[in-house]
């Protein structure tokens, strides 16, 4: 078979295209790897987690949400995360009613939600005792008072005889 200048052309196209496409393809790999390796912060947050569950069609991951109280009688700020290790979900789940404190990593510029539905993902969670203290524990025994002092100044009121 013979083959012409036109079909070699053509063959040369294909080859570059597949090597773009390859390349590409490493590109999104790495940068993928970057954003997941490193993290943008990371921190703690305590609270009581009111939610936690697995979803995704395809990528199924553990989503929850946390309310955090700053202070009795005030609006609960509601923290959202992802976790993605298994073990870690499965304490959160143990510790489910109680409040935790959640250490977390903040990931941006994920690309797709099958890496989670929000960027902070927990990596460890720990059980806070109520009795240490805090906005919601119960309240400390007032201290005693001093009794009063008679005031060592005359009385302005004059006293009334019978």
């Amino acid at each position: 078979m013979i083959r012409t200048a036109r079909s070699q052309a053509g063959m040369g196209f294909i080859a570059w295209l597949i090597v773009i496409a390859i390349g590409a393809g490493l590109l999104f790999a790495a940068y993928i790897w970057a954003m997941l390796s490193w993290d943008y912060s990371d921190g703690e947050r305590a609270g009581w987690v009111q939610k936690l569950s697995r979803s995704g069609y395809v990528c199924k991951t553990w989503e929850g949400e946390m309310a955090m109280v700053s202070l009795p009688g005030s609006v609960p700020e509601k923290f959202f995360f992802t976790v993605r290790d298994e073990q870690v979900a499965q304490q959160i789940n143990v510790a489910m009613g109680k409040r935790v404190a959640l250490n977390y990593e903040q990931h941006m510029g994920l690309p797709s939600s099958c890496f989670g539905d929000t960027g902070h993902f927990v990596t460890g969670v720990r059980v806070i005792d109520e009795a240490m203290g805090g906005p919601m524990s119960a309240p400390a025994a007032p201290v005693p008072s001093a009794p009063a002092m008679p005031s060592a100044q005359p009385s302005s009121t004059p006293a009334v005889q019978k």
